[in-house]
């Protein structure tokens, strides 16, 4: 792919794993509700915004809330969940995370990040990777959840690429089917069977090379 100029990098599951503080936070919501969910359950709010989250944990609990009292609890929630990702350190960073940015840097791609979180800023600064990336787009900037394309279109015009010239890296089936939308290659971040729907499927970023970018 001679034309590629950008690399867009989602942060759960790519860059770090924060799934755990956020199961570990929308849990302690369900039990302050009165119910449980598991962690097979958990998998399915991955790449969600906070309140479309909020929306399917209630559903499991068969438990009714107003707008207004929704947002008290997804704020609760956030609250627990920034109290633990503070607390992160570069050693949370995942493998082969910060070596494959130090490279496609060193190969003068440009990179931007393409997360649903609010707090991908706190947890980048948390890592040390912030310089990393040209371009900051998260929950902050856009409204629209995976696997609406917008997080990414805003990336691709935040750097001044075409949508057609960035390739994003994806753990979640919604990143995926985003990045497919917007017009733009995809890789997936973990089994193969799940991301079918990506051009390239490796476990981890310390499984990707120049060469594998340059041929998708």
């Amino acid at each position: 792919m001679s034309n590629l100029k950008a690399c867009i990098f989602d942060l759960d599951g790519v860059i770090v794993d924060t799934a755990v503080y956020h199961y570990k936070a929308w849990r302690r919501l369900a039990n302050q509700l009165g119910f449980d969910f598991t962690e097979e359950q958990n998998e399915e709010l991955k790449g969600i915004s906070r309140i479309e989250s909020l929306k399917i944990i209630l559903n499991w609990g068969a438990v009714s809330k107003t707008e207004e009292e929704m947002q008290a609890l997804a704020t609760l929630k956030n609250t627990w969940y920034v109290e633990m990702i503070t607390k992160m350190t570069p050693q949370e960073i995942l493998p082969g995370a910060k070596e494959f940015l130090e490279l496609v840097r060193a190969n003068h791609y440009l990179t931007a990040l393409g997360s649903a979180s609010k707090n991908s800023e706190t947890i980048l600064r948390q890592i040390g990777l912030m310089h990393m990336f040209d371009v900051l787009v998260d929950g902050n900037k856009v409204t629209k959840s995976k696997p609406d394309p917008e997080v990414f279109l805003v990336g691709a015009a935040e750097l001044n690429v075409e949508a057609s010239a960035c390739v994003v890296f994806e753990d979640a089936i919604a990143g995926v089917q985003a990045a497919k939308t917007g017009g733009m290659k995809a890789v997936g971040i973990g089994n193969a069977t799940v991301l079918k729907e990506a051009d390239l499927v490796v476990p981890g970023l310390y499984e990707m090379t120049i060469e594998k970018l340059e041929n998708l």
